[in-house]
């Protein structure tokens, strides 16, 4: 790659995208409600550009879309490979361990002057502060993403917020329901910073103050969405991203820091105790998340720069543009986990699962079940705290590969040692599958290879003999001929079976049953009789010679598609309720479980709908794509 360039403010990083071929304006008259949407996602899927929507209807500001939906405009953005980035951020952390003022003063000095933030004082003017108006976001080309969305939504905030007691920054993003011209909601999720610190805010019985910055520098938005430590400021991280610091300047209305480049800033307040209904939106888990009561954030004013452009996101099914923005930022935040775990090897959560719901971990066991130690450890911490699914394989397996991982489980994953279930924890608020926000289960698989050599990660119980896996002779029927509802299969690395099960799903029905909280009845759960029938001891002589699991999938998933699998599965089954074995027992308080593994990962009545676009939403759209100048 050529010089390293620096950006301060979107308008910069856009102008370079045009000049290297990134950029394609749309001049054409565009509905900011699901047309603006539709072409951006299309766009996305088909490797396309950045877009910069010239002429939203219903506002005077342009839009741009797509910003980093691709390996080189990442790239781009921060100026080498982000595995790179990793590599070098972990040996920069490594300097300072143990600190000492030497290392510091010789070696980081320059680091640390380019991380920390430069304050522009109000007398120089910063763009930001350019105009200012009363806030009115009727005016700013906010989108409806999906049909069924509860209004238009600011999909691409980045919310400054400080600590009451501390004064410590958190700059996050939550989705913003637009409710009139001065308010909006404010989705304070679960494991969030912002949420911290109006907590804290609450506690007190004082307003929390807060900047909403929408269109900044590509550092300052990776810096904001990516999983940092909490009380590591992103304006920091951002820094580091940018190889310069992030300019900050007073508000105008606020007493708070805001970004001295970005394009649009509105100032306001969250007051404790005010809740509001927010949703349903669809969301990155490729469904729409239930309707909650969430905070309220009241505008002051909204300052912007002369001639700024609002900048928006879609998320959905995958993939979307945060699959370029998540697995850049575990990329190079991932290394930094080998600080704490030095037998870690690498990290890797599945875009195809919505982030939270698959993480893969990969280590070098030097002594018996170190790997399940690790793993829960893991599961533990910050983001990786909303963990649904975790497997750890051995240092061999690149645990980025999902067909690698299966591969790993039809080797060395024997339930009887090495599944770990966690129920009644906090999961992501997005989650729908146990019907209560925030609160689930989880479940650990245990992958490595094993062995009784205390050489080689000793300490291991010699592998019993297993009745359901060391049997010969198989019958190996299709699975179609044991349950008739069963309409296809497909096997994986020898492993994994999926089984796509026929009346498992209704949209239409659960309509009527959209409510948070609602459980369906079991005799409702195809999917569930039709797992148990297929891991019944008496039938998995008919499964095919070395499975391991059996997942059943709806009708709406496509078998020949691993990112469609990866997704039909792991954002629609809850562990404790969802998940079962051939053999299942209890000895004293501690489970057993045994033979195959069985997964009811069917769409279930009460679940929220999966997002999908209108016929005649996507039909204009290909009526109108020349036109656009695709």
């Amino acid at each position: 790659m050529s010089k390293r360039q620096i950006f301060h403010s979107l308008q910069d990083f856009l102008n370079y995208l045009e000049s290297e071929g990134e950029l394609r304006r749309i001049i054409v008259p565009v509905d900011p409600n699901l047309e603006a949407s539709e072409i951006a996602v299309r766009s996305m899927r088909e490797g396309g550009k950045a877009l910069l929507f010239e002429n939203i209807i219903g506002s005077k500001y342009p839009l741009a879309m797509n910003i980093l939906s691709s390996d080189r405009r990442i790239e781009l953005a921060v100026g080498e490979d982000p595995n790179e980035l990793g590599e070098k951020l972990l040996r920069v952390a490594e300097e300072l361990m143990p600190p000492k003022p030497s290392k510091i003063f010789n070696q980081l000095r320059p680091l640390l002057q380019r991380i920390f933030g430069s304050r522009i004082s109000s007398s120089n003017f910063p763009p930001s502060r350019q105009s200012i108006s009363p806030g009115n976001l009727s005016e700013l080309p906010i989108l409806q993403t999906w049909p069924d969305d509860a209004g238009k939504f600011i999909t691409l905030p980045q919310v400054f917020t400080y600590d009451p007691l501390t004064g410590k920054r958190n700059i996050g993003m939550y989705r913003m329901q637009v409710y009139d011209n001065t308010t909006t909601g404010m989705h304070w999720q679960i494991q969030k910073g912002g949420g911290f610190h109006y907590t804290v805010a609450e506690e007190m019985n004082m307003m929390l103050e807060v900047a909403v910055a929408v269109g900044s520098d590509p550092a300052l938005l990776l810096a904001t969405v990516a999983p940092l430590p909490e009380g590591l400021d992103e304006a920091m991280f951002a820094g580091f991203l940018r190889c310069a610091a992030t300019r900050m300047a007073k508000g105008k209305r606020i007493s708070i820091d805001v970004p001295a480049e970005a394009e649009f800033i509105l100032e306001g307040f969250v007051p404790p105790n005010e809740r509001r209904l927010e949703g349903p939106f669809g969301d990155h888990f490729g469904h729409y998340s239930h309707a909650g009561m969430f905070p309220v954030f009241h505008i002051k004013a909204i300052t912007h720069r002369n001639n700024p452009i609002f900048a928006a996101t879609v998320v959905g099914k995958p993939p979307m543009e945060d699959k370029w923005l998540g697995d850049a930022t575990q990329k190079i935040l991932g290394p930094l986990a080998r600080l704490m775990h030095p037998e870690l090897r690498d990290i890797w959560s599945f875009y195809e699962a919505g982030f939270h719901n698959f993480l893969s971990i990969s280590t070098r066991q030097r002594y018996g079940k170190e790997s399940m130690k690790t793993a829960v450890s893991l599961v533990g911490e910050g983001q990786l705290s909303l963990t649904k699914c975790a497997v750890v394989v051995g240092e061999k397996t690149n645990n980025r590969n999902f067909r690698e991982v299966i591969k790993a489980i039809g080797e060395h994953f024997d339930p009887y040692y090495d599944f770990l279930l966690l129920p009644n924890v906090p999961l992501d608020t997005l989650d729908f599958t146990s019907y209560t926000m925030n609160l689930g289960s989880k479940m650990i698989l245990d992958a490595t290879p094993k062995s009784t050599s205390t050489s080689s990660g000793g300490n291991y119980p010699s592998r019993r003999e297993n009745e359901f896996f060391a049997r010969t002779g198989r019958l190996q029927k299709n699975p179609c001929q044991l349950d008739m509802r069963i309409s296809s299969e497909r096997l994986i690395e020898g492993t994994l079976l999926i089984v796509k099960v026929k009346g498992a799903f209704s949209s239409a029905e659960n309509a009527a049953t959209n409510i948070e909280g609602a459980i369906p009845p079991p005799s409702k759960i195809i999917g569930r009789e039709v797992i148990e029938k297929l891991v019944a001891s008496e039938n998995i002589e008919s499964l095919p010679r070395g499975t391991k699991i059996v997942a059943a999938v709806s009708e709406d998933i496509n078998l020949d598609s691993d990112l469609e699998i990866i997704w039909g599965i792991f954002t629609r089954f809850d562990a404790a309720r969802d998940v079962i074995f051939t053999k299942m027992s209890m000895n004293g308080i501690s489970p057993s479980y045994d033979g195959i593994m069985g997964i009811d990962a069917t769409w279930k009545t009460g679940y929220p709908n999966p997002c999908t676009m209108p016929e005649e939403i996507t039909k204009k759209v290909s009526d109108r794509w020349s036109e656009y100048g695709f």
